[in-house]
């Protein structure tokens, strides 16, 4: 019987020096997009995609984001005292929507060394990677799509979207074989190829499903530049041992949040489908002179 995916690991140590000085004392993943900080629009799509529990990776100067997923019992006084309901609703529900634990990446060396801090808490169960930054506007919730290919080949499951040109070299690059519409099964994985020796257009985005395996490659890998773990090497290392893995073209719109024009587009994207805020908000970007 395959395995439920019940657990989550959200990476969340980063230093966000794309974002300082905004985030020189508070995380990238508490940057508000509209009204709700990164990290919540995919917890939210996490407990969308029916995960029971979720492991938050973080590191110095993070706890505002345990603050925010906790019961405030100041905030949610003042809030009933002054009788707004709904609101108090809403901060009482981020405390009461999935079971959150926290765990410090004491050093930030990677995104591989990151994931391999949820070791303990996956234990012997596949589980999924979410990368905050990376915002998924998508009608099935992004992970969702991911679980249902795993649950079909019961393999590992990376996320993946066209990238048209240059800016393929920013991503990893997969090099796969189509076996059905969208779901393709991976040869090999190329970290920042320059444009010429891209394997393809596809290019790996923040939401993966691994199954335990991958902590023994992570043990494997020899840091790479800067001294980091990257989760790509131990990803080539599995395939070399002949390990199957699958990838999933996103239905969906992917924001990158971490870069400084992606979360501008993004934060006028998700204005505009903000019914209290969509007919205002068109009609200001209309009265602009943008000659």
């Amino acid at each position: 019987m395959k395995q439920k995916i019940r657990k989550a690991v959200f990476p969340a140590a980063g230093l966000g020096t794309r974002f300082l000085p905004a985030t020189k004392s508070s995380p990238k993943e508490m940057l508000p997009l509209v009204d709700k900080p990164l990290i919540q629009y995919s917890v939210e799509e996490a407990v969308a995609s029916e995960i029971e529990s979720i492991l938050i990776v973080t590191g110095r100067d993070k706890s505002s984001i345990e603050d925010h997923f906790d019961i405030s019992f100041e905030l949610e006084a003042v809030l009933q005292e002054r009788g707004k309901i709904e609101l108090f609703k809403q901060v009482r529900a981020l405390a009461d929507l999935v079971k959150i634990s926290y765990t410090r990446q004491k050093q930030a060396l990677g995104l591989g060394h990151a994931i391999y801090q949820a070791k303990d808490f996956v234990g012997d169960e596949p589980f999924a990677v979410l990368l905050a930054d990376d915002v998924i506007d998508a009608k099935k919730p992004a992970l969702k799509q991911l679980i249902e290919v795993y649950q079909k080949y019961s393999a590992p499951v990376l996320a993946t979207m066209q990238v048209k040109g240059e800016a393929i070299s920013r991503f990893g690059v997969i090099d796969a074989e189509e076996v059905e519409p969208n779901i393709f099964k991976i040869k090999s994985i190329v970290e920042k190829p320059k444009f010429a020796d891209a394997p393809s257009d596809m290019a790996v985005i923040g939401r993966y499903i691994f199954t335990p395996e991958l902590f023994g490659a992570l043990e494997k890998t020899k840091p790479g530049a800067g001294g980091e773990i990257q989760v790509a090497d131990a990803m080539r290392f599995l395939l070399d041992e002949g390990k199957p893995f699958y990838a999933v073209k996103l239905d969906g719109v992917r924001h990158d949040a971490g870069d400084k024009l992606g979360f501008l587009i993004a934060t006028v994207e998700f204005a505009l489908k903000r019914d209290e805020l969509s007919a205002d908000f068109r009609q200001y970007l209309k009265s602009l002179n943008l000659g």
